[in-house]
């Protein structure tokens, strides 16, 4: 046997894609270059690692005890770079992060100098929706998890980072006058929802229902980058949120209608299970955000800070 570190690697990532095309992606390489490495790696071995039916990828029994002593090895591989950077005393380990998808404008932000100060720490930040957040969370996968909306289980803390706003927004097709519309208006315009499991569309229907506001529903998307270009076309409204559309508002693709009741308010917390045994690692970020939590706010968000005043 003479396979790489890089090959197992490449195996690994492809086995939790079920894609070569999606690994190349993820791995930051080119789809030839995933290929050959993974044809190299097959050749190690007599029996099979993946099949392909039709266009489709899949991972055989032996392939999927491959993957399963590839991960060990990788792991044993971070472990060994951890101790080392330790016994230099150096901080490192793994940050392990999940955070809800519009929350990728707001939690870099709160990460980059901690990162920057500690070169020996490997972050792995998941963002993705609500629902994917919080089961990561409920399975223990993560240090924390960045949300706007708490969850109604598991029991976790908090620490509030940053206050959020959403605003209906539109195209500038239409001209909308600067005195607010009553909630009326919502009923008229075809709203863009995102998809079930969203934070974003958690607090939308929520504020629907206390309001009884009937709407129509024009249509769902998976992102708030696909609403956000569906919207400045013209196929519909939607309420998002203003972290998001900063660019946006600023090139004149977007506006804000005014209407009463909005913006919607809650706040971008940083969460983790009530009774957690954080590791060196996150016990440090943590320590570092509590501490300089108002220095970033204060040095990146000022914008933000003076639009929720205006």
């Amino acid at each position: 046997m003479n396979y790489t570190l890089n090959q197992l690697q490449i195996f690994l990532k492809i086995t939790q894609t079920l894609s070569v095309t999606k690994a190349a992606e993820e791995l930051h390489l080119t789809q030839p270059a995933v290929s050959i490495q993974l044809r190299n790696f097959q050749d190690q071995f007599d029996i099979p690692l993946t099949e392909v039916v039709g266009r489709k990828i899949y991972i055989t029994d032996f392939g999927k005890e491959i993957a399963e002593a590839a991960q060990q090895i990788i792991d044993q591989v971070h472990t060994i770079n951890h101790k080392t950077l330790q016994f230099k005393g150096q901080l490192s380990g793994r940050l392990k992060l999940s955070v809800v998808s519009t929350g990728k404008y707001v939690m870099p932000y709160f990460l980059t100098d901690f990162i920057n100060q500690n070169s020996g720490i490997e972050l792995l930040m998941d963002v993705t929706n609500k629902s994917r957040v919080v089961e990561s969370l409920v399975n223990n996968e993560v240090d924390f998890s960045l949300v706007s909306v708490l969850p109604d289980s598991p029991v976790v803390e908090k620490l509030d980072l940053l206050q959020n706003k959403l605003y209906l927004i539109g195209n500038n097709e239409r001209k909308f006058k600067k005195v607010p519309y009553s909630k009326a208006l919502i009923k008229e315009l075809p709203l863009i929802y995102r998809e079930k499991g969203s934070g974003t569309r958690q607090t939308m229907e929520v504020f629907f229902e206390r309001n009884k506001i009937e709407v129509t529903k024009k249509m769902e998307l998976t992102s708030n980058e696909a609403i956000k270009q569906s919207v400045i076309a013209g196929l519909g409204y939607s309420i998002m949120p203003l972290i998001g559309i900063k660019n946006e508002l600023r090139d004149g693709d977007l506006q804000i209608v005014p209407v009463n009741g909005l913006p919607i308010k809650t706040v971008w917390r940083l969460i983790w299970l009530k009774g957690k045994k954080h590791s060196p690692v996150a016990a440090s970020f943590l320590n570092y955000i509590k501490k300089e939590k108002s220095t970033i706010v204060a040095r990146h968000f000022e914008w933000y800070e003076k639009y929720m005043e205006d």
